[in-house]
């Protein structure tokens, strides 16, 4: 379907990003769930601007609103992060408890004896809480000076469990998304650190974004990580609150002493704006660490900026901006957009040659076009130029995979190699016959998710044609396991017919010797899990009480596989599979994955697990008996083909 979007905005939509755009310059750089279902807001309404004409209008001053009025627009393909779609479910939020009203006792838990009790050894759980708290959306970064030394990060809601209380108020009703991080001195066999379920300790949460870690913002999150060539490691995320419009892309800086305990700065944040007509979104960060390169340490920051349009609320476009520190992340340049015509747009990824090349892929499109692309711009002059984009690929946007809930996309991953080749790998909904599936309608009949590659040997002019990052997983067929499994009402379900696996969220990694790395999920398995009929209320206590269980259905479980496109050989690293209907109601599972290599050629992988079980005392803010449940962790492997 082509993207329609009434002509009289045009002119308006452009005028409207310059005037968001350059309210966002005056203040650039400081120191310091399921898809909505919201309906428009009436053009009556108190809470939003009277439109002159008869199509909706949405209340953008919530990032709800704003989430409506993106997924309203009729066959726009792109959309907020799942992160940012999370946060707009104000659902978890409703009022709890006093602290000394009586701990609930769940009548059921939904579970699988299917599940894993733990994650297995050689796999590791990198946050290192033990109270239940979801982690999610991960990024991994290697010390290009030491093999040993790895950092990384996730989205953190471990102070949703926390016991303490702030004045009368459970702190984990004060708790929100956050910005976690985690580092190993030992190649990720072990991690630091914990936060304190008491509060008295974030552990590794990043400082000065957040409420609770000293910030102004409601929540924070959306993680990525990079080193620069002298050892330091860079943290970009996301600040914003729920309700009201202000939102920054945040950087904060990370040291490591001599006895190898990392210390991260305040933040810096760029584009802070308070407009309802926009928000930063789905920001990722590169460093030039290239000890020989012209532009060595330069720091580049990407993000989406969602523009609407003020008077009512509609979505204009997303161009993808850009910011630069030429002084270690101290400051940061006057953002840039680099996306040229390609203004509907989302899910940013730079990355930097040994040349300091810098080159921005991203998922987006122009105006009426009947596809989406992965697109590509690079500026050979340290970020203060870019090149026109050019087209990598047409995909199709993948759509949640067959038997499962959670939201998905079709964001690029990237790296370059040590000779100056570069390899991009995205997700593309693909006929089971071969070829790309139909964009109107999107369906997993007879379609599938397939990872992904383009290569390119001359800067990005020109690119191979894609090709399967796991052609072997994608030729195979699903495991059904624990069939026939009786029904409540006595009927029985049996295994669905078999299904080609699908493949999504991939990553890249290039090593210092060209070893290329590609990792992404596979749901390669089936399997029965039983529904909750009756989820108590309010939405948080009902995610962990079942007041009455209801039928079986087919639920897809998720491998983790990792492939060296240089021996051709593929390794599934999970030692179990995963289970994505734990947290947030199976609707989040997180909007990638990563993966990174050291100069000892080994990659490290990291993901969204849910193999551990763990004791919920607190959570969202509602007391429970201590209570075992799955939760979403983030876990690594490391190795070599």
């Amino acid at each position: 379907m082509k993207k329609y979007f009434l002509i009289s905005l045009v002119a308006l939509g452009l005028v409207l990003l310059l005037a968001a755009f350059e309210s966002g310059r005056s203040s650039s750089v400081t120191a310091a769930s399921t898809k909505s279902s919201l309906n428009p807001v009436s053009p009556s309404s108190s809470t939003s601007s009277v439109s002159s004409d008869t199509g909706p209008a949405y209340d953008i001053t919530t990032l709800a609103g704003k989430v409506a009025s993106v997924n309203g627009t009729a066959g726009l393909q792109i959309r907020f992060s799942a992160f940012i779609e999370q946060e707009a479910d104000m659902s978890d939020n409703a009022s709890s408890p006093a602290p000394s009203s009586t701990p609930i006792t769940p009548s059921f838990v939904l579970s699988s004896p299917l599940d894993g009790t733990s994650v297995i050894a050689p796999d590791v759980t990198a946050n290192q809480d033990t109270a239940g708290a979801p982690q999610n959306e991960t990024a991994i970064a290697v010390d290009p000076n030491n093999a040993s030394r790895i950092v990384g990060a996730a989205n953190d809601y471990v102070t949703r469990t926390w016991t303490c209380t702030i004045s009368g108020t459970p702190c984990s009703a004060l708790g929100d998304g956050y910005s976690g991080t985690y580092f190993s001195n030992d190649g990720g066999a072990t991690w630091c650190c914990a936060a304190s379920l008491d509060g008295s300790s974030l552990g590794t949460l990043i400082p000065g974004v957040d409420h609770l870690a000293g910030g102004q913002y409601d929540a924070g999150g959306d993680p990525a990580l990079a080193f620069d060539s002298r050892g330091h490691v860079y943290y970009a995320g996301l600040g914003f609150d729920r309700t009201a419009p202000p939102s920054t892309v945040a950087v904060n800086k990370g040291t490591f002493d001599a006895g190898g305990n990392l210390t991260w700065s305040a933040p810096v944040f760029i584009n802070q704006t308070t407009s309802p007509s926009t928000l930063n979104d789905k920001e990722w960060i590169a460093v030039d660490s290239h000890a020989a390169s012209p532009f060595r340490d330069r720091v580049y920051v990407t993000w989406t900026r969602f523009i609407f349009n003020a008077h009512n609320g509609r979505y204009v476009q997303s161009p993808i901006a850009v910011a630069v520190s030429r002084d270690g992340g101290n400051t940061f340049s006057d953002p840039q957009l680099i996306v040229g015509n390609v203004l509907y747009s989302q899910g940013s990824r730079p990355v930097v040659g040994p040349d300091g090349t810098v080159y921005v892929f991203w998922d987006g499109s122009t105006r009426l076009a009947a596809l989406d692309s992965i697109w590509m711009v690079k500026s050979t002059d340290g970020g203060l130029s870019w090149s026109k984009p050019v087209a990598v690929s047409q995909l199709v946007d993948i759509i949640p995979v067959k038997n499962t809930a959670f939201r998905v996309n079709s964001f690029p991953a990237a790296d370059v190699a040590p000779n100056g080749d570069l390899y991009v790998a995205w997700s593309s909904l693909m006929s089971d016959a071969g070829g790309l599936c139909p964009n109107v309608p999107r369906s997993n009949a007879g379609c599938h998710s397939a990872s992904l590659y383009s290569k390119s040997t001359d800067g990005g002019a020109t690119w191979s044609s894609p090709a399967l990052v796991f052609p072997s997983t994608d030729a195979s067929t699903r495991t059904a396991i624990g069939y026939p499994q009786t029904q409540p009402d006595g009927s029985t379900l049996n295994a669905p017919a078999a299904r080609p696996v699908d493949t999504l969220f991939p990553a890249v990694a290039i090593s210092p010797s060209g070893l290329v790395y590609m990792s992404a999920y596979a749901a390669d398995v089936v399997s029965p899990w039983q529904t909750c009929a009756t989820p108590a209320t309010p939405t948080a206590v009902g995610r962990i009480n079942c007041l009455t269980l209801g039928p079986y259905i087919n639920n897809a479980r998720l491998d983790y596989v990792v492939t060296d496109l240089t021996t051709g050989k593929t390794n599934t690293v999970t030692t179990h599979p995963i289970n994505t209907r734990y947290g947030f109601g199976g609707g989040f599972f997180g909007d990638y994955t990563d993966i990174a290599a050291g100069s000892d050629d080994n990659f490290h992988a990291f993901w969204t697990d849910s193999n551990n079980q763990q004791p919920v005392v607190w959570f969202y803010g509602f007391q429970f008996v201590p209570t075992q449940t799955n939760q979403q962790d983030v876990v690594t492997a490391a190795g070599s083909f």
